[in-house]
C-alpha cells in the first residue's frame, strides 16, 4: 500500500486534525488492541497518537459471548479509564444468527452521542 501523502506521517496528522475519534463498529480484536496500546494499523496507530483532549467514542459490535467475555469487559473498562466513552451495543439479531446483546447501536444513537460530545467541547 502506498501512502497517499508520503511527505507526512498520516496517523499523526489525522490525530492533530481530529475533533473527535470514534470506532464504530469496534470488534473485540480492535478493542483489545486499543486497550493494550497496539498500533499495527491505521485505526490503532491514529488512536495512540491522539492528543489527550480529543474525545473518544467506542461502539462495540460482536457476538454476545464475545461481548460478555471477561477479557472484553476488562478491555472496555481499560478504555474507559483512558477516556473512551462507550456507546453500548443493542440486543438484536446478530450477524452469526444468534439473538442477544452485541449488535452495533442504532445509527441515530451513535450520531446523537457524537453531536452531544462535540457540543460539550464547544461549551
Amino acid at each position: 500500500m502506498k501512502e497517499p501523502y508520503p511527505n507526512q506521517i498520516n496517523h499523526i496528522e489525522l490525530g492533530k486534525k481530529a475533533d473527535l475519534f470514534i470506532v464504530a463498529p469496534a470488534t473485540a480484536n480492535t478493542i483489545a488492541k486499543l486497550a493494550h496500546g497496539f498500533a499495527d494499523n491505521m485505526v490503532t496507530s491514529t488512536a495512540l497518537a491522539l492528543p489527550s483532549h480529543i474525545p473518544k467514542l467506542i461502539a462495540p459490535a460482536m457476538n454476545t459471548k464475545m461481548y460478555d467475555h471477561p477479557a472484553t469487559q476488562a478491555n472496555l473498562k481499560t478504555l474507559e479509564s483512558y477516556g473512551y466513552q462507550l456507546i453500548a451495543p443493542k440486543e438484536s439479531l446478530l450477524a452469526c444468527g444468534d439473538h442477544g446483546r452485541g449488535a452495533l447501536a442504532d445509527l441515530t444513537i451513535i450520531l446523537e452521542r457524537i453531536k452531544e460530545t462535540l457540543n460539550e467541547q464547544t461549551l
